[in-house]
């Protein structure tokens, strides 16, 4: 592994009295599905046969996505980095769209009188959904709570750091494993993360991170043959969305006679539903009619690199010199958000002023 850039930063020591950990959820049984798509999609005009078809993917794994339990067993080995090694904080969890909703988890933090929190949201990547939705979903909920106030500070996007590239070379480097020997020369790998409709996307790093990951991660591996595409793209077809997309790819590399692809879904930090039925349903059925070998490498879970990367990023945010590690050009992401990053790039969206923003939100 490359060595790792050290960036001093300093600021004034900050204690927190909890770490929460804020991801998207996923619905746990048939019953769940429906209403979970409900409020995913809530405030948008989406047919209802819409919903009927997207659940019809969960009813492939009778209607539980893993993403929960991949939550559970993340804050289950982060329990035990952070008991063996500090420092000391409880973990609480709260999910966007399912239980538990991030508004229950915010009353147990009240009830047990918990005010300055440090959160860790399930996205290494800068975007609209992957950051700022989040930000705003922790000031809406706040306001639920009220008059009872939180003071959130969020730890920053780890895409470049050493925890987070190790663990996916080794994925990778596994998935190579897999082919047999003679043909490993002419292996293409293939990164895919979620694909963004190209006005959100043109209003923050996503692309630009995902590049420099996915550089990072070939170059330790050792392989030229590769690319960053994208997956999972919904909304009307006449919205440009980032491309290409993953079985598009797949084709051309069909075409051009490649026989074995590694896919790493890199923008990905679990395995959850857009990974197993976008890559190991649907585009595994693509590359199995093409004849193409397609071998799907895992994603980051609970590597334990990785986990012990949050631990060094909680106590990055926790002192007043920290060692902010990052691999390649790019630098450390920032921990503090301005009130321009990573708008959602809805036809006609104001640009907002500090001013305009809530403070929580401006703070960031």
């Amino acid at each position: 592994m490359t060595k790792p850039m050290t960036i001093l930063d300093s600021e004034q020591t900050n204690t927190y009295d909890a770490l929460l950990i804020v991801s998207f959820g996923g619905p746990e049984g048939m019953d769940d599905v429906i209403p979970f798509l409900e409020n995913v999609l809530r405030g948008r005009n989406v047919p209802r046969e819409r919903l009927v078809e997207v659940s019809r993917h969960y009813a492939l794994f009778d209607g539980v996505s893993p993403i929960n339990a991949q939550n559970r067993a993340l804050i289950k080995a982060l329990e035990v980095e952070l008991a063996e090694h500090g420092p000391t904080l409880p973990i609480y969890w709260g999910n966007r769209n399912w239980h538990p909703m991030l508004e229950q988890t915010m009353e147990q933090m009240k009830e047990d009188g918990i005010k300055k929190v440090l959160t860790f949201f399930t996205s290494m990547f800068s975007s609209y959904s992957g950051c700022r939705q989040y930000r705003e979903d922790l000031y809406r909920t706040s306001q639920v709570v009220a008059p009872y106030t939180f003071d959130f500070d969020k730890i920053r996007m780890a895409y470049n750091h050493p925890g987070y590239i190790q663990p996916n070379v080794e994925n990778v480097q596994a998935a190579f494993e897999q082919i047999p020997s003679a043909r490993r020369e002419d292996v293409h790998l293939a990164f895919t993360a979620h694909s963004l409709p190209m006005g959100m996307a043109a209003n923050c790093a996503y692309e630009a991170q995902l590049a420099e990951s996915s550089q990072l991660v070939a170059e330790e591996v050792g392989v030229k043959n590769w690319q960053l595409v994208y997956q999972s793209r919904s909304g009307p077809p006449q919205q440009p969305w980032l491309e290409p997309d993953i079985c598009d790819h797949l084709e051309v590399l069909h075409a051009q006679g490649v026989e074995d692809v590694v896919i790493l879904p890199i923008g990905f930090i679990s395995d959850h539903m857009e990974v197993i039925y976008d890559l190991d349903t649907e585009a595994k059925e693509l590359c199995q009619s093409l004849g193409l070998n397609m071998i799907r490498a895992a994603t980051v879970g609970t590597h334990p690199r990785f986990v012990q990367m949050i631990r060094e990023l909680i106590v990055e945010r926790t002192s007043d010199s920290p060692n902010r590690l990052v691999l390649g050009t790019r630098g450390a992401n920032h921990d503090i958000c301005g009130p321009n990053c990573c708008l959602s790039g809805r036809p006609g969206e104001p640009k907002p002023t500090v001013a305009q923003l809530p403070s929580m939100l401006a703070k960031q």
